[in-house]
């Protein structure tokens, strides 16, 4: 096959893509050239992306090149492409992609752990990004958000510069170019908390359609896992009928033999995203089926229970108030201290405490322990790493996702030859403890005792959420499910009292406001 010229822009970002896809291309026995191209979106550096003219201004230049026949093939962002080809063209391959989550980076003077993000109050955030305002706004509506324009490099310099407090950028793009970023404070938001543009971290490679030899060559760098999970997103978008400004974002992956997608959607910057989890089978109908639940003309459930208070300013709250369902929050337990101090002796050799609950953190932290220096914690669930964080620590292993027993394998393993302190209810299952291995100290420390209330009310909404086993036991002691209502339980041992009682009921991903926000927008009514 003759010499390849591959079509590029001229940032660092972009030479690193071409310069990895020629890479690739000479593992595959392909010899190649770069040929730089400008583009609308480089020459133009003064106004907003979202207030630029028409759509692919990465990429339109790029594709006239290869259209006219001055270069073989173009490497793109995948994010960057429109959903519609121009004609003519095709991309005939996607490599493996990177990771697609963001960073916040942010200088650490501006850093406050207790706080969610670890960003002080009111901090100005830099992100040109319709899609990232809305969602951080959402998690902290007290953050600024400014404009913040320029490739990775010219960003991470403003930063440096002072004219922001923290900035948001692309882990792929930063891993690619193996930034130093020891300077500032960094945090990586998971694509299951703040969920990123569809195909983030996706490179497209696209030749002309005619170019069958081409074609058949570049099979052999197309990862399929890549190009199944980012045409779900990418259909989604299509869908949508949403440009790169769209504030959508849609992360799609495999895991365990299952489809897990993750869509969250608002109007505008300033709009309240919806948010959406679904895991399935088969990709088959799944953007149509994502699309569906997010119709306006969707029925909604009128009112939602849930065994815990929430607060008037909540996630999870604001979630389910935007549209006009009403909440009914009220515990049907109450929990004890059973522990009044902690000699400091005691905690004096430990190298991990690990958190299970909300509840654990609060009692433990209420007896003004005395910690180790080089402490570390680990927590399951984002409600127990905001516990956390209120406490002025942050975690260093994180559970995310209903699977406890799977979260309980990756702990085993961070942990292993420690020594383990467990804080934890008196009648805890200790779930957690039961995949430790052999060389691991675990100390067992229980510190609070559950009590359920008598003669608990019967609720009349549609959705009941149930946020522990004891609440389901006070709940049905008294009462039984209505027919037509539909029960979430936060996590597996709470929905296992439910397949003790042959009632079927959903999970969601994460056990937080986040996640029961998602299940109960994905309900079927």
């Amino acid at each position: 096959m003759k010499k390849i010229i591959i079509g590029t822009r001229g940032s660092d970002l972009a030479l690193w893509q071409a310069n990895y896809t020629k890479d690739l291309l000479a593992q595959i026995g392909i010899e190649s050239e770069l040929k730089i191209i400008k583009t609308q979106g480089d020459k133009i550096l003064n106004l907003r992306l979202d207030k630029l003219e028409g759509k692919g201004f990465f990429t339109k230049e790029l594709e006239e090149e290869l259209m006219n026949g001055n270069i073989d093939l173009a490497v793109h962002s995948h994010k960057d492409l429109p959903t519609e080809h121009p004609p003519g063209l095709i991309i005939a391959a996607v490599p493996e992609r990177e990771d697609p989550s963001e960073l916040l980076l942010i200088l650490k003077d501006c850093v406050h752990i207790g706080q969610k993000l670890s960003l002080k109050t009111g901090a100005m955030v830099g992100t040109s990004s319709n899609r990232r305002k809305a969602q951080l706004l959402a998690l902290r509506p007290d953050l600024n958000i400014e404009d913040l324009r320029g490739n990775v490099p010219t960003r991470i310099q403003k930063l440096r510069d002072e004219d922001y407090d923290a900035i948001v950028l692309a882990k792929a793009g930063v891993n690619r170019l193996q930034i130093d970023l020891s300077e500032f404070h960094v945090e990586v938001l998971d694509p299951t908390e703040l969920v990123p543009a569809p195909a983030q971290g996706a490179l497209a490679i696209q030749i002309r359609e005619t170019d069958t030899a081409l074609f058949n060559a570049l099979q052999a760098i197309h990862h399929l896992e890549t190009a199944e999970t980012i045409a779900v997103e990418r259909k989604v978008l299509n869908l949508f009928q949403g440009g790169c400004h769209m504030p959508l974002g849609c992360y799609c992956k495999r895991e365990n033999g299952k489809i897990e997608v993750w869509t969250a959607k608002a109007e505008d910057a300033e709009d309240f995203p919806d948010r959406l989890f679904l895991r399935v089978d088969t990709t088959d109908n799944l953007a149509e089926n994502i699309v569906t639940k997010f119709s306006k003309e969707r029925k909604r459930p009128a009112k939602v229970f849930i065994s815990r208070d929430i607060s008037e300013n909540s996630y999870f709250r604001k979630a389910l108030e935007k549209h006009q369902i009403e909440i009914e929050d009220r515990s049907l337990i109450r929990t004890f201290p059973i522990v009044n101090h902690i000699d400091p002796f005691f905690l004096k050799n430990l190298n991990w405490i690990v958190f299970s609950s909300r509840n654990g953190v609060e009692y433990f932290f209420k007896l003004n322990p005395v910690l180790p220096k080089k402490i570390q914690f680990a927590v399951v669930g984002r409600g127990s790493e905001d516990s956390l964080r209120r406490c002025g620590y942050k975690a260093d292993f994180v559970g995310e996702g209903g699977d406890i027993e799977g979260i309980a394998v990756e702990l085993a393993k961070q942990v292993e030859g420690s020594t383990v302190l467990f804080p934890r209810a008196q009648d805890s299952l200790l779930t957690m403890q039961k995949f430790l291995t052999p060389s691991t100290k675990v100390v067992d420390f229980p510190i609070y005792e559950t009590v359920i209330e008598e003669a608990v009310d019967r609720s009349s909404a549609d959705v009941l959420i149930f946020t522990s086993p004891s609440n389901v036991d006070a709940y049905f002691a008294e009462n039984l499910l209505e027919p037509e209502q539909k029960v979430i339980a936060i996590g597996n041992s709470t929905g296992r009292k439910f397949e003790e009682m042959g009632v079927s009921y959903t999970l969601p991903y994460s056990p937080d406001e986040i996640g029961l926000a998602e299940a109960v927008f994905g309900l079927n009514h």
